[in-house]
């Protein structure tokens, strides 16, 4: 019997939140009867919940991508050997790559087949970036990183990533530039473990995204993110930064990255200059 784990996720907002949705050893893998989800309240105590089979393949396909059987920009197996290896439908398995598609974690291409997302397809750059000019044009920026260095973590760190307070992170600042502008100042904080031998150099190295670097150099990709946006005045670093005023507004993007699991792994505390930029969220 295959026992597959399940992932929830518990979470809040302060002031405004956005969410973006960042082996078998045998032939035919058999499962167990559907197990009751404790983790939700049931109105009815005499009425258990159950798992849906199609959410236990998705679950097994969600381990896979995490233990690495097939890579950002792999092929995963068509829907027919899907479901000959777990001894289901077809319509079970593609029910599963539906929703996992409409998560960002598999992309279909007609007549290619189903691939694995990856951080290095051009077209994943603005699902985490939402700043546009006034103009409504998106412009290529720049990543401008200036320092990265491990430091322990503070008990804010710890409880965002976590953590515990002391456990190691990677600290890195960077500034975003569009047309050589500094629009944004990040402040990153990394679950050092995952990203041991990251260097100052080796942000600053090639045109890639650090997502792209991320997964790429260090097996680490962002599935989902969560945001906290609040309105804040520059202090005298920031302002220095980005080439504003002590005092004038910002915008601050605070933004918790979970990779497979829901595990958080980055968090970062963004300040946004709108003196010729806005935020573009699509809802819907």
């Amino acid at each position: 019997m295959l026992e597959v784990r399940r992932f929830s996720v518990n979470s809040s907002s302060v002031l405004y939140k956005i969410t973006f949705r960042g082996r078998s050893a045998g032939n035919v893998l058999k499962f167990g009867p559907m197990t009751r989800d404790v983790s939700r309240p049931s109105a009815r105590s005499a009425s258990p919940t159950f798992s849906p089979l199609y959410r236990q393949i998705k679950d097994f396909l969600i381990l896979s991508l995490e233990q690495g059987e097939w890579g950002p920009g792999d092929a995963i197996p068509s829907e027919g050997e899907l479901a000959s290896r777990f001894n289901v439908s077809q319509g079970t398995v593609r029910k599963a790559i539906d929703e996992m598609a409409a998560e960002n974690m598999l992309v279909r291409r007609q007549g290619k087949g189903t691939f694995v997302a990856t951080h290095s397809d051009p077209r994943s750059f603005y699902r985490f970036l939402r700043l546009v000019p006034d103009s409504g044009k998106p412009v290529p920026s720049v990543s401008d990183p200036f320092y990265c260095e491990t430091i322990a973590a503070t008990p804010e760190v710890a409880a965002v990533l976590g953590l515990k307070a002391g456990d190691r992170v990677l600290h890195v600042k960077r500034l975003l530039r569009f047309d050589s502008e500094p629009v944004v100042f990040d402040q990153i904080y990394l679950v050092a473990d995952l990203f041991e031998g990251l260097t100052l150099n080796a942000l600053r190295g090639g045109e890639r995204s650090l997502y792209s670097l991320f997964e790429s150099d260090f097996g680490v990709r962002m599935i989902n993110a969560e945001e906290h946006l609040r309105a804040v005045v520059a202090d005298e670093q920031s302002a220095g930064l980005l080439g504003v005023q002590t005092g004038d507004p910002l915008l601050l993007v605070e933004r918790t990255a979970y990779t497979y699991g829901n595990k958080p792994v980055e968090w970062r505390r963004g300040l946004y200059c709108t003196r010729r930029h806005y935020y573009r969220n699509d809802l819907g």
